[in-house]
């Protein structure tokens, strides 16, 4: 296991000189934002209310629109750890197995899939490196069968969660230290490894590593990725528009329907 506190390992240490390959979540291996998607379960489960659902939609939409923003994960991660407090962590690992398979998997992008498995194939490790909590994470990278997964830590005590973070939201700059972090624990070559990314903000990942590709990545990364000469894969290609109006069009439902029920109530 490696000794960073954003880990969890499927697998035992191996000798110096493994190569990985580092992929983010939100829009590189899932469309859409994680963290939304545990807000919609949280829902389901009746941890909070649909005012609460309706912010997280808006959260989506902004970023189906305009990718990865720093000011609105922060704004995410202080309204989720408010809800979370006082969840038992083992509640929340098993809406983690629920989310994967209601919301994550048919989200999930069969090209980063395939590049993810190919890396598997041939002898090298496969690890998540996201903002999403830990245990969300190692769902994913557990049913994918991967090697692990770095992720944010939420602290716990006596099995339930404080609300508060055990180690800073893994995020940009972080996300590269992470993966410093584990390589040294690991014996992880990052001049031969690979990191794989959608965000602007992931540019510390991707150079932390000798081989940097984007995935339908943001347009300041398809910007920076051209002057670098890095590789690119998008797999929105003729899906985007489509995939857009189709989430621009849930979250305006839903907002349509919960103002049906607060006019509906007020009548009442």
């Amino acid at each position: 296991m490696p000794s960073t506190d954003n880990a969890s390992a499927g697998t035992e240490a191996q000798a110096p000189g493994t190569v990985a390959a580092f992929f983010d979540v939100d829009n590189t291996l899932v469309r859409g934002a994680s963290l939304y998607l545990l807000a919609r379960k949280l829902r389901e489960h009746r941890f909070f209310q649909l005012r609460e659902i309706l912010w997280f939609a808006l959260k989506q939409l902004r970023f189906a629109a305009r990718g990865e923003h720093l000011g609105d994960i922060h704004q995410i991660r202080d309204r989720a750890l408010m809800m979370v407090r006082g969840i038992p962590v083992a509640e929340i690992e098993q809406i983690g197995n629920e989310i994967y398979d209601e919301y994550i998997e048919p989200k999930l992008w069969s090209g980063t899939v395939a590049i993810a498995r190919q890396h598997l194939r041939v002898g090298r490790e496969v690890w998540l490196v996201t903002a999403t909590p830990l245990e969300v994470a190692n769902v994913i990278a557990d049913r994918l069968e991967l090697s692990g997964a770095l992720g944010t830590v939420v602290e716990s005590r006596d099995g339930l969660y404080t609300g508060a973070l055990a180690s800073p939201i893994l995020h940009a700059a972080e996300k590269a230290q992470a993966v410093r972090s584990l390589a040294k624990a690991r014996g992880i070559s990052l001049s031969r490894s690979w990191a794989y990314s959608d965000s602007y903000n992931d540019v510390p990942l991707l150079e932390a590593v000798g081989h940097p590709v984007c995935i339908n990545p943001d347009a300041r990364l398809r910007a920076y990725a051209k002057r670098r000469g890095w590789q690119v894969y998008d797999f929105r290609t003729g899906q985007r528009a489509a995939k857009f109006g189709l989430r621009a069009a849930g979250v305006l439902g839903a907002l349509w329907a919960a103002r049906r029920s607060i006019l509906r109530r007020s009548g009442s």
